[in-house]
């Protein structure tokens, strides 16, 4: 899968691909998102910003890649229930948003993304599609297992789950230690109650 940015037809070359990783991820916990340049990302990682613009279109979709997440997630895996992929699912959100350079970007990034309707157009249409489509893949587990009816809307369940993880991480200081298992239990329990209620 390409990245956002990415020159199609151009074979990437993976050395430059982790020192700009590693140059972005090193900036992010030394100066801040707020002070992190495209000129300081290159000059760390050794590269031209031509080699940065050939993968990301912009600062914010390399910082994303970054610190949070590229373009080439594993799907979370079949884990036999709802409740269980939920929990590995939600454990990828929170480690995705609980490492050091992403506790460093997400607030002005975040800031950045929704205030440009180009750029939020961009991220919806790559990222978060990339992260629906898993969530998609877990409910229809789901519904094939017999553990829910209809599929429920993706997106409110994306942000049920999101937006619960920030909002622990960013807002609440609730932590992450067991997050992910508490979380699941409730979203399972909400998703798989109404379709055993109806069976009933």
């Amino acid at each position: 899968m390409t990245s956002a940015g990415q020159a199609r037809g151009r074979k990437r070359d993976s050395r430059v691909d982790q020192a700009l990783i590693a140059a972005t991820q090193e900036l992010l916990l030394e100066v801040g998102y707020a002070k992190l340049t495209v000129d300081a990302i290159a000059a760390r990682a050794g590269v031209g910003k031509a080699a940065i613009y050939r993968r990301y279109a912009t600062k914010q979709e390399m910082t994303f890649a970054a610190a949070i997440h590229d373009l080439t997630l594993e799907p979370p895996p079949d884990t036999g229930s709802l409740r269980g992929d939920l929990v590995a699912l939600i454990e990828d959100i929170v480690s995705s948003l609980a490492n050091g350079p992403a506790a460093a970007a997400v607030p002005g990034l975040l800031a950045d993304i929704h205030g440009d309707p180009a750029l939020t157009a961009r991220f919806l249409n790559t990222f978060v599609a990339l992260e629906r489509t898993y969530i998609v893949g877990v409910l229809k587990r789901a519904q094939g297992r017999g553990e829910i009816g209809d599929v429920p809307d993706p997106d409110l369940v994306h942000a049920l789950l999101l937006g619960t993880v920030f909002a622990s991480l960013f807002l609440l200081g609730v932590g992450s230690d067991g997050l992910a298992q508490r979380l699941a239990a409730l979203v399972a329990a909400a998703l798989v109650g109404p379709h055993a209620a109806s069976d009933a």
